[in-house]
């Protein structure tokens, strides 16, 4: 059972380094993801889908548009 628990938290490690890549990467704010240092959203520049790899240099990003066929986004009020 050590070992089953051993290899999840090394899978658990490696989502969680894709996270942080991914969430740095984004220079906006959006949804639960807010970052201090730029605090207002950016469609212009981030109305994407982030896409990760994993690599065997580490996680790498890729980005994806999002197509709105239904509903634009908006701003949360909260």
């Amino acid at each position: 059972m050590a070992l089953v628990h051993a290899l999840e938290l090394d899978f658990m490690l490696d989502v969680a380094e894709v996270i942080i890549v991914s969430a740095l990467a984004r220079t906006e704010s959006r949804g639960a993801h807010y970052r201090l240092d730029y605090p207002r959203r950016d469609d212009e520049n981030w109305l994407k889908h982030t896409l990760a790899y994993w690599t065997p240099e580490g996680p790498r990003l890729a980005y994806e548009p999002v197509v709105i066929t239904r509903w634009k986004p908006t701003a949360r009020k909260y």
